[in-house]
């Protein structure tokens, strides 16, 4: 059962994103977060706030179309409050015709606190991408021109 909870915790990052429900985000992170998304962006690790994260995201991911995150292969270990939670990702952004595929690994670090499960670290570990790799450059132009 707390398994299962634990996987609905990150699937909620992603399905809220591509949603753009950022509060649905920020409801299964922890106040403070370390992102390190460095082997797809070569940007360090970083502590943020969820609020940051949601931020980020609310600046980027509307300049798709749209998007789909696809997870799977989930592996999780307990002890206690505390669970890690290894899963194959893959993220498609759609902007017109063209396509940027991402595909990867996902370490997630997860907190229960006052009986909610709560991200506290999300690291990606790319493995490979394909299609039009400008396509997150025009996402952010197509926001500036909006």
């Amino acid at each position: 059962m707390e398994n299962k909870k634990i996987i609905q915790t990150v699937l909620a990052i992603f399905s809220g994103a591509d949603e753009h429900e950022w509060e649905k985000v920020q409801n299964v992170m922890a106040e403070n977060i370390l992102l390190d998304y460095s082997s797809l962006s070569g940007s360090p690790a970083a502590a943020l706030s969820s609020k940051q994260i949601v931020e980020a995201w609310k600046n980027f991911l509307p300049g798709f179309d749209r998007t789909h995150h696809q997870l799977s292969n989930f592996e999780v270990t307990t002890q206690g409050n505390n669970a890690n939670v290894h899963c194959t990702g893959k993220a498609d952004h759609f902007i017109d015709n063209d396509v940027w595929t991402v595909e990867g690994t996902y370490d997630a670090e997860v907190l229960k606190i006052n009986g909610q499960w709560l991200i506290t670290k999300l690291k990606f570990n790319l493995l490979k991408q394909r299609g039009n790799v400008n396509l997150p450059a025009k996402a952010i132009e197509k926001l500036n021109t909006k």
